[in-house]
């Protein structure tokens, strides 16, 4: 088990150690002093920090950035990227050093309805088929070989109100935290795309996968859908490469896709339907 899991797992029990001894002196006799009871917390914080600031031994400019192909088609909008700042995130955890938040935008005014706007107190949610991004099409970026699969998780409501934000960084957002990686990003897929780089769609929606773990896919094969589904505001991709199969342990590597690149924040791009793959799935 590498030092990055073994913190992550730690991380996780302390904040769990915290709110039993909070329960516990809420509704009984305290086990602890005051202030102790706050030990659990602060190592947490501490784990926390460690985890958000360790990144990747190699820089993006000493590590070339591996090219795929792009895993949607259609036009779209970046957030969130790795073209503006390093980690793009905020931080280095679950390998997403680089990794990369978009949204799908009209092909023309109005055509098909916009995304809806961020509103500070009304509507505090949206449902998810108000977004263009939800449902979208995910494709496989390479051929690869499909390490995890999970759609078991709900698509909740979006996140794009002052409340509903605050709500989901303060209170939804630890708690997931806490829970695992998994709750984190939600249904997701990973890819093994060999030379020990993995590809991580995040946030997908419920059901909609079309592999399973095991599988070997074509490149351009279709994988699932865009959701809503764990720690998301809306209906988006999340996607990272990183150096291992499992979030809590992996670190990231930068990305590049093929004819497209890396695309700042705000940036449009456009990428062209071609003929969608067959599904050529063999158990490994």
């Amino acid at each position: 088990m590498s030092v990055r899991k073994v913190l992550a797992v730690l991380h996780r029990m302390c904040w769990l150690l915290f709110g039993v001894l909070v329960l516990i002196g809420v509704f009984t006799e305290p086990l602890l002093p005051f202030g102790l009871t706050f030990v659990p917390a602060g190592a947490a914080v501490i784990i926390g920090l460690v985890l958000s600031f360790t990144g990747p031994k190699d820089s993006l400019e000493s590590r070339p950035a591996v090219e795929v192909d792009p895993p949607v088609t259609g036009r779209w909008s970046a957030l969130n990227s790795p073209a503006d700042k390093v980690p793009s995130h905020g931080t280095h955890v679950y390998g997403q050093t680089y990794a990369i938040d978009i949204v799908a935008e009209p092909e023309a005014e109005g055509e098909p309805p916009a995304r809806p706007p961020f509103r500070l107190f009304w509507p505090l949610v949206r449902r998810n088929r108000d977004f263009p991004a939800f449902g979208a099409p995910l494709l496989a970026v390479a051929d690869a070989t499909v390490v995890r699969a999970s759609d078991g998780q709900r698509d909740h409501l979006s996140r794009n109100s002052l409340p509903a934000l605050l709500y989901l960084m303060l209170i939804e957002g630890d708690v997931r935290s806490v829970i695992g990686a998994h709750r984190i990003i939600g249904n997701h897929v990973i890819l093994d795309l060999g030379d020990g780089t993995y590809a991580v769609y995040a946030h997908l929606q419920r059901g909609s996968l079309q592999v399973k773990a095991g599988d070997t896919v074509r490149a351009g094969q279709r994988l699932g859908r865009v959701g809503n589904s764990g720690n998301s505001t809306e209906p988006h991709l999340h996607f990272h490469l990183m150096d291992g199969p499992d979030p809590d342990s992996a670190r990231g590597i930068p990305f590049t896709w093929r004819g497209v690149g890396v695309p700042a924040n705000g940036e449009a791009f456009t990428v062209e339907e071609v003929e969608e793959v067959e599904e050529q799935v063999a158990p490994t």
